[in-house]
């Protein structure tokens, strides 16, 4: 099979799609609850995939954070269980991160310090910021060098996940 080489925003369409491939990529279904959620608040910047054919094989979603204003949280990140192994997830999150780099915006996440320090996110930088969730696997991307110290507010829907 051929792999996709580019990712586009998505679209009403792709809603159906979205919520099969995050129900396939993870064990429960409380990611695709969030992004539910998270779109019935408004509170999305931007969800973008990666198709094969009609089929969303990988996904990314950006949410606008309560505190501090301006600020994003990057996801949930999912490729579908058939397509992983082939760095589809590392392409779709390098190129959201150049993308919004070059926006100037502050985005936050959580996962492996390892794979998302390939797209530029630091661990180190996000060393003096205070959220909810284990400070050991929260990684900022943001212009500059310096290490805000800020305490990070998510959107409610992020409480059920």
């Amino acid at each position: 099979m051929t792999l996709p080489d580019s990712f586009r925003a998505a679209r009403p369409a792709d809603f159906p799609g979205i919520e099969a491939l995050l129900r396939a990529a993870f064990p429960s279904p409380a990611e695709a609850g969030l992004v539910r959620d998270l779109r019935a608040g408004a509170l999305m910047e931007a969800e973008l995939v990666m198709l094969q054919g009609p089929q969303v094989i990988a996904y990314l979603a950006l949410s606008r954070l309560v505190a501090p204003s301006g600020w994003l949280a990057l996801a949930p990140v999912a490729v579908h269980p058939d397509w992983q192994g082939r760095r589809l997830g590392s392409r779709l999150v390098a190129g959201a991160a150049r993308l919004w780099a070059i926006k100037g915006a502050c985005v936050v996440v959580l996962g492996s310090p390892g794979f998302y320090a390939r797209a530029g996110f630091s661990r180190e930088r996000a060393a003096a910021l205070e959220a909810p969730y284990p400070n050991d696997h929260l990684l900022i991307l943001r212009p500059g060098a310096d290490v805000p110290a800020v305490t990070l507010t998510y959107p409610a829907p992020f409480d059920a996940v």
